[in-house]
Protein backbone atom coordinates (compact mmCIF):
# COMPACT_ATOMS: atom_id res chain seq x y z
CA UNK A 1 0.00 0.00 0.00
CA UNK A 2 1.43 3.34 -1.07
CA UNK A 3 1.23 6.10 1.51
CA UNK A 4 2.35 9.70 1.44
CA UNK A 5 2.43 11.81 4.57
CA UNK A 6 3.08 15.54 4.42
CA UNK A 7 4.23 17.74 7.25
CA UNK A 8 5.60 21.20 7.81
CA UNK A 9 2.66 23.43 7.04
CA UNK A 10 1.62 26.28 9.27
CA UNK A 11 0.83 29.95 9.68
CA UNK A 12 3.66 32.28 8.73
CA UNK A 13 4.13 35.93 7.86
CA UNK A 14 4.72 37.13 4.35
CA UNK A 15 8.38 37.20 3.43
CA UNK A 16 9.34 34.31 5.65
CA UNK A 17 10.14 30.69 4.86
CA UNK A 18 8.68 27.25 5.41
CA UNK A 19 9.78 23.75 4.47
CA UNK A 20 7.33 21.01 3.66
CA UNK A 21 8.23 17.35 3.85
CA UNK A 22 6.56 14.29 2.39
CA UNK A 23 7.50 10.76 3.40
CA UNK A 24 6.60 7.96 1.02
CA UNK A 25 6.16 4.28 1.73
CA UNK A 26 5.04 1.29 -0.30
CA UNK A 27 6.90 2.04 -3.51
CA UNK A 28 10.55 2.07 -4.61
CA UNK A 29 10.90 5.79 -4.03
CA UNK A 30 13.91 6.53 -6.25
CA UNK A 31 12.19 5.11 -9.33
CA UNK A 32 9.47 7.75 -9.34
CA UNK A 33 9.22 11.44 -9.96
CA UNK A 34 7.47 13.39 -7.23
CA UNK A 35 5.36 16.49 -7.39
CA UNK A 36 3.95 19.18 -5.16
CA UNK A 37 0.57 20.70 -5.90
CA UNK A 38 -1.60 23.20 -4.06
CA UNK A 39 -5.26 24.00 -3.89
CA UNK A 40 -7.41 26.82 -2.57
CA UNK A 41 -11.17 26.66 -2.02
CA UNK A 42 -13.14 26.81 -5.24
CA UNK A 43 -10.10 26.35 -7.45
CA UNK A 44 -8.55 23.40 -9.21
CA UNK A 45 -5.44 21.78 -7.86
CA UNK A 46 -2.42 23.68 -9.18
CA UNK A 47 1.01 22.34 -10.04
CA UNK A 48 3.83 23.81 -7.98
CA UNK A 49 7.00 21.77 -8.53
CA UNK A 50 8.26 18.36 -9.56
CA UNK A 51 11.49 16.42 -9.30
CA UNK A 52 12.73 13.36 -11.14
CA UNK A 53 13.49 10.09 -9.41
CA UNK A 54 17.19 10.72 -8.97
CA UNK A 55 16.73 14.43 -8.47
CA UNK A 56 18.55 15.47 -11.64
CA UNK A 57 15.58 17.27 -13.16
CA UNK A 58 13.17 19.75 -11.65
CA UNK A 59 10.27 21.81 -12.88
CA UNK A 60 8.43 24.75 -11.34
CA UNK A 61 5.39 26.79 -12.05
CA UNK A 62 6.34 30.33 -12.98
CA UNK A 63 4.90 31.95 -9.87
CA UNK A 64 7.30 30.12 -7.54
CA UNK A 65 10.49 30.12 -9.61
CA UNK A 66 13.36 31.61 -7.65
CA UNK A 67 11.45 31.29 -4.36
CA UNK A 68 10.66 27.59 -3.99
CA UNK A 69 13.06 24.66 -4.22
CA UNK A 70 12.06 21.04 -4.52
CA UNK A 71 14.52 18.38 -3.41
CA UNK A 72 14.55 14.78 -2.32
CA UNK A 73 16.50 12.42 -0.12
CA UNK A 74 16.09 8.94 -1.54
CA UNK A 75 17.76 7.39 1.50
CA UNK A 76 14.86 8.74 3.57
CA UNK A 77 12.08 8.28 1.02
CA UNK A 78 11.35 11.96 1.47
CA UNK A 79 10.67 14.87 -0.85
CA UNK A 80 10.90 18.46 0.34
CA UNK A 81 9.56 21.80 -0.73
CA UNK A 82 11.56 24.73 0.58
CA UNK A 83 9.44 27.85 0.29
CA UNK A 84 11.15 31.20 0.69
CA UNK A 85 9.85 34.75 0.48
CA UNK A 86 6.32 33.53 0.95
CA UNK A 87 3.49 35.66 -0.40
CA UNK A 88 -0.15 35.93 0.57
CA UNK A 89 -1.08 34.17 -2.66
CA UNK A 90 0.91 31.10 -1.62
CA UNK A 91 -1.78 30.35 0.95
CA UNK A 92 -3.22 26.93 0.09
CA UNK A 93 -3.37 23.29 1.03
CA UNK A 94 -0.22 21.68 -0.32
CA UNK A 95 -0.20 18.10 -1.53
CA UNK A 96 2.65 15.84 -2.50
CA UNK A 97 2.09 13.14 -5.08
CA UNK A 98 4.00 10.28 -6.67
CA UNK A 99 4.06 9.67 -10.39
CA UNK A 100 2.09 6.73 -11.70
CA UNK A 101 4.81 5.50 -14.08
CA UNK A 102 8.39 4.84 -12.93
CA UNK A 103 11.27 6.51 -14.71
CA UNK A 104 9.16 9.10 -16.50
CA UNK A 105 9.51 12.82 -15.77
CA UNK A 106 7.55 14.08 -18.75
CA UNK A 107 4.13 15.52 -18.03
CA UNK A 108 5.12 16.08 -14.40
CA UNK A 109 2.98 19.21 -14.20
CA UNK A 110 -0.18 17.24 -14.90
CA UNK A 111 -2.06 16.04 -11.81
CA UNK A 112 -3.47 13.11 -13.77
CA UNK A 113 0.03 11.69 -14.15
CA UNK A 114 0.11 11.00 -10.40
CA UNK A 115 -1.72 8.13 -8.80
CA UNK A 116 -1.15 8.54 -5.07
CA UNK A 117 -1.50 11.68 -3.00
CA UNK A 118 -0.87 12.79 0.52
CA UNK A 119 -3.56 14.15 2.79
CA UNK A 120 -2.40 17.73 2.37
CA UNK A 121 -0.88 20.27 4.70
CA UNK A 122 -2.21 23.79 5.16
CA UNK A 123 0.06 26.74 4.49
CA UNK A 124 -1.31 30.12 5.50
CA UNK A 125 0.64 33.28 4.78
CA UNK A 126 -0.45 36.39 6.65
CA UNK A 127 0.45 40.02 6.13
Amino acid sequence: QVQLVESGGGLVQAGTSLRLSCIVSGRTFSYYAMGWFRQTPGKEREFVAAISGLGSSTKYTDSVKGRFTISRDNSKNTVYLQMNTLKLEDTAVYYCAIKQTPGIFANSDNAQAYDYWGQGTQVTVSS
